[in-house]
């Protein structure tokens, strides 16, 4: 799925922003305001600058608020813009997932109209290619924006234990739509808890070759977060190092079981206060996203819809629609 202005190249303001290069008011803006306050996408290819964690994007499309088999959450944070290949496998991914007892997905952020930093939430999903999918099931009724605004995270973690998983609330279904996720040939890698991890290595007992993409992180104990590769001709997408080799059930894995990741950091004695952090700049970015920042956005969200502007759904729509009960396919009756 594609919409049909992917043809078109980079507009002229763009390309001119980079051959006379940026103004030093422009080099100088803190590049998450910078990015934060774009409400809509350029037009042209859909093209990725830089690292998942510093850099931007042109030509984004937006995930759907909703599809047959998921929903989009925290609409407010105008955060559902991604690269058409992340956008085909949340797509694919909410399909399978029905074929293994998951109903649907919760699709949480993936990135900004142009990318860039956040201004909260997140160090990457900045390019397009990251997306955050709730541990919790999508519910059997189209949600109206509020409860999407308001739907609690449920932790796959008990209260008051270290690293435990809840029994309550973690099922055989979470691993097999982690496992799923995995298993597509264009994801880089998984973020979860430690203690998910954990919990897969002791348990999985299918195919494990995918299981060293699923990599423990802080946090990530309500939702997962999925990273694809580069896309292929994505000349400017800088490229992650692979993960290790074998199923990451290993020393990697016990290290986050100990102290060490949890202790403060040790100051020497008598030590002066670390100075505040610098905060990123436009300039400390990829030379494109200053152009980017200042290129033409595209007319609407409809027209840079993934699917079309006939896959587009206006929100102030779903007061009227949100106690509708959705068709949850079956395993027999979704699409391959």
């Amino acid at each position: 799925m594609a919409r049909g202005f992917h043809v078109f190249r980079l507009g002229a303001a763009l390309m001119t922003a980079l051959a006379l290069g940026l103004s030093s008011a422009a080099a100088d803006e803190p590049a998450k305001q910078a990015f934060g306050a774009v409400k809509l996408p350029t037009a042209g290819p859909p093209t990725p600058y830089g690292f998942y964690a510093k850099g931007c994007m042109g030509g984004a499309e937006a995930l759907p608020t909703d599809g047959p088999t998921w929903q989009a959450m925290r609409l407010s944070r105008n955060r559902r813009w991604g690269n058409p290949a992340m956008l085909s496998l949340l797509e694919k991914l909410s399909r399978d997932a029905t074929k293994i007892g998951w109903p649907g997905l919760l699709v949480g952020d993936i990135a900004q109209p142009r990318g860039g930093p956040m201004v909260n939430g997140h160090a990457s999903h900045q390019i397009g290619l990251d997306a955050d999918i709730w541990l919790t099931p999508m519910p059997a009724h189209r949600m109206s924006v509020a409860e999407r605004e308001s739907l609690p995270f449920t932790s796959m973690l008990e209260k008051g234990k270290f690293l435990t998983i809840d029994p309550q609330h973690w099922t055989p279904a979470h691993a097999r739509l982690l496992m799923l996720a995995a298993s597509y040939p264009q994801v880089q890698r998984i973020f979860v808890n430690p203690a998910i991890k954990k919990k897969l290595c002791e348990s999985w007992t299918g195919d494990r070759s995918n299981l060293g993409k699923i990599r423990p992180m802080y946090g990530h104990d309500s939702h997962f977060h999925i990273r694809i590769f580069c896309p292929a001709g994505a000349s400017d997408c800088k490229r992650q190092v692979a993960v290790n080799a074998g199923d990451g059930c290993d020393k990697t894995l016990a290290w986050w079981f100990t102290s060490e990741p949890w202790a403060p950091a040790k100051k020497p004695p008598n030590a002066k206060p670390a100075p505040k952090p610098r905060e990123v700049m436009v300039s400390d970015l990829p030379k494109a996203c200053a152009a980017l920042l200042n290129a033409p956005s595209v007319a609407s969200e409809r027209m840079a819809t993934f699917g079309g502007p006939s896959a587009y759904t206006d929100p102030a729509s779903y007061a009227l629609k949100a106690s509708a009960k959705l068709p949850v396919p079956s395993p027999t009756s979704a699409r391959p």
